[in-house]
Parts: structure tokens; C-alpha cells; sequence
């Protein structure tokens, strides 16, 4: 039987009455600096990374806006040197209105927005009123990409100039765990610039190419700000088909077309075919079905088309074709293209289970529309 009333602990745990000071001191020392000065250096190696995506970021933004003021020298001839002008587009920005009392909130951003596009519009046509609509349409998308890549970098940098001021580790947190995601959407649109410059499909240009595919031989009507309509027939009953204006770089104005339709000829349903992102884990160029408005962006075009469906007890389906977000503003997959028509047969199908003989049907490409004609 072990007698522990004799065991020395001192010599058990490697301590003695004559250990080296020194050594001791190693084993102190390490753990004090990190309780006074832990969050510095957590602050110094995470500002190490961030240091990097910054300069990744200002890479990107000086690459994009390179290649704006190019592709206007090359393609406008301006009159003038166009750096100055093009630099103070860089800096527009947009206050968006008071929203303390959200009635009527939708219309006043909607409001807000167009007048902020029509005037990019008007003040990127004066460097060359020759330029046609199809070239205006390219140079003013490159400059969306620059001015949101130039905003990226400036709020990056921002945050993490504002946490090294302060010493604050803490301050930097929220900036180390979203810059994964700002870095990959950084990129995609970096990359995006060769294929609006180029005026080639993009992958969110699918929902406007299935539909402007149904387009090519029926008689084209404009009823809004770049956005264009037809009608045809599939199975006895009525197809209204709907766009953005192509092959130029626009996404149109679905909400006004629905409401001029509607308010022309009442359809049973509404289909609308859009990309959407997909999840992690999830292939690329798979398509799902729903329910509900499928359009992106601020939320005042879904809003308007919502409001006119309910109104109109119109329901609305949707089918979509899912991928990246690197995939949905560059040059279209095969993969992408290629499920197009899978698309039109599942429209089909919707159509047959959803409708009768005689009844029509609204169907909506969205997405933006460079290089897809219709």
C-alpha cells in the first residue's frame, strides 16, 4: 500500500527550494505580457491581414478605374481628357430618404434612385453626345463597378485606420470576421470588367436570355425605360413576354412594364425566371421553383411588382437558376447557358399546371441583359 503522507509534492510537480530564478521567470514573463499587452498584439497580427486585403483592394479599385478611363478615351472620343470628370463620379454618392415614418418610403427611393441614374446618365453622355445607347450602357455599368469598388477600399480602410488610432482589438472584430466576403465579392466584380467591356453575357443575364430566346420572332414593343415586350401563343393560351432592353448592359424597368400590362390586359399568372445565389455546397446551374417576386436589387422594383400582384390577385411563381456570386457578374458558364433550355420546359410545365385554354400569362426575364438581344 503506497504511503502518500511521505510523497514529496514539490519534487512530484518539478518544484524545489533551488530552481533557477531564470527559469521561472520564463514561464511568468509570457504570461503577463499577454494580460497587458494581449490585445495589442492580437491587434498587430490582425492588422497584418487586413494591411494585406487593403492593398488587394486598392489594387482592384485603381485597376477598375484604368480601365473606365481606356475604354472612354478608346471608345467615346471625348472631346476633352476625361480623368478629372470620370474622378468625380468616384466620389457621387446617394443619401437615401428619412424613413423615421415608412409611409410612402418606397416611392421616395425609387425617386431618389432614378434621379441619381438619369443623371450618371446624362452626365457620361456629355463627354461624347454621339455615343450610342449600346456603348453608353457599358461605359456607365464600368462605372458603377468602379465607384463601388472605390467605396469598398474607402470603408475598409476606414475601419481599420479608425481601430489602429485607437489601439481598440476589439473595434477591428467585426472588420476580420465580414472581410472574407467583402474580399470574394471584391473580386467578382474585378473580374466582371473584361465581360461588360467586351458586351458578353453574364450569368445573371439567364432569366433575360430564356425569354429573349421566345422573343426572336414576335413583334417587340417598348413600354419602359428600357425594357421591352411581345406576345405569343403556347398550348391556346395568351404569352406576354417581358425584358430589359438588349444587348446593352441595363436590368430595364419591370415594375412599370407589369403595371402598363396589367393595366392593358389583366394576365392570370405571373412567371418570373431570375439567377440567385446559391448556398455553400450547393452545384452551380441548378434550377428551383417558388413562389414570389424574383428580382434583386434595392427592393423597389419587387415592391412595385408585389403591390400590382396583390391589387390584381395575380399570382406570382418563380423559377431560378442558382450560382456564385463570382458566376453571376462575369462571363456566362456553359453550365449556365446550356440550362436554358431546361428552363423553357420547365415554363411549360408551369404554365400547363397552373392555367387553362385561353387564360394568359406574364412571363418576366430578369437580370441584366448585356449581350442578350432579343
Amino acid at each position: 500500500m503506497v504511503d502518500f503522507t511521505n510523497i514529496d509534492l514539490d519534487q512530484l510537480f518539478g518544484f524545489s527550494d533551488d530552481s533557477n530564478p531564470l527559469l521561472m521567470l520564463i514561464w511568468i514573463l509570457p504570461i503577463i505580457i499577454f494580460i497587458f499587452y494581449g490585445q495589442r498584439i492580437q491587434l498587430q497580427v490582425t492588422s497584418g491581414e487586413i494591411k494585406k486585403a487593403i492593398k488587394k483592394l486598392d489594387a482592384y479599385r485603381i485597376e477598375a478605374r484604368t480601365e473606365l478611363i481606356e475604354h472612354v478615351k478608346k471608345n467615346m472620343n471625348p472631346k476633352e481628357d476625361p480623368t478629372k470628370k470620370i474622378d468625380r463620379f468616384l466620389e457621387y454618392f446617394t443619401i437615401m430618404p428619412v424613413d423615421m415614418d415608412p409611409h410612402g418610403i418606397v416611392d421616395k427611393v425609387r425617386h431618389t434612385v432614378r434621379a441619381r441614374e438619369d443623371y450618371s446618365r446624362n452626365q457620361v453622355k456629355s463627354l461624347s453626345p454621339e455615343t450610342s445607347e449600346l456603348e453608353l450602357s457599358k461605359v456607365i455599368t464600368l462605372l458603377e463597378i468602379a465607384t463601388s469598388l472605390h467605396m469598398i477600399y474607402k470603408i475598409v480602410n476606414h475601419m481599420y485606420l479608425t481601430a489602429k488610432k485607437q489601439n481598440n482589438y476589439p473595434l477591428i472584430l467585426p472588420l476580420q470576421m465580414i472581410l472574407p466576403f467583402i474580399m470574394e465579392e471584391a473580386e467578382a466584380i474585378t473580374k466582371a470588367i473584361p465581360a461588360f467591356k467586351s458586351g458578353q453575357p453574364i450569368g445573371d443575364g439567364i432569366g433575360p436570355m430564356v425569354v429573349g430566346k421566345m422573343m426572336l420572332d414576335t413583334k417587340k414593343e417598348l413600354l419602359a425605360f428600357q425594357t421591352v415586350s411581345s406576345e405569343t401563343e403556347f398550348d391556346g393560351r395568351k404569352l406576354i413576354l417581358l425584358k430589359a432592353e438588349g444587348p446593352g448592359s441595363s436590368v430595364g424597368r419591370p415594375g412599370d412594364a407589369v403595371e402598363a400590362i396589367v393595366a392593358k390586359n389583366k394576365p392570370d399568372i405571373i412567371i418570373m425566371v431570375d439567377a440567385a445565389l446559391k448556398m455553400e455546397g450547393e452545384d452551380s446551374a441548378i434550377t428551383a421553383q417558388g413562389f414570389g417576386a424574383a428580382i434583386g436589387g434595392i427592393g423597389t422594383e419587387r415592391f412595385q411588382i408585389e403591390d400590382i400582384a396583390t391589387k390584381n390577385n395575380i399570382p406570382i411563381f418563380a423559377i431560378v437558376i442558382k450560382q456564385s456570386v463570382k458566376e453571376a457578374i462575369t462571363l456566362m458558364t456553359k453550365d449556365i447557358a446550356n440550362q436554358a433550355e431546361t428552363v423553357r420546359t420547365q415554363i411549360h410545365e408551369m404554365i400547363k399546371e397552373n392555367t387553362k385554354s385561353g387564360q394568359s400569362i406574364l412571363l418576366i426575364g430578369v437580370g441584366n441583359t448585356i449581350g442578350v438581344p432579343q
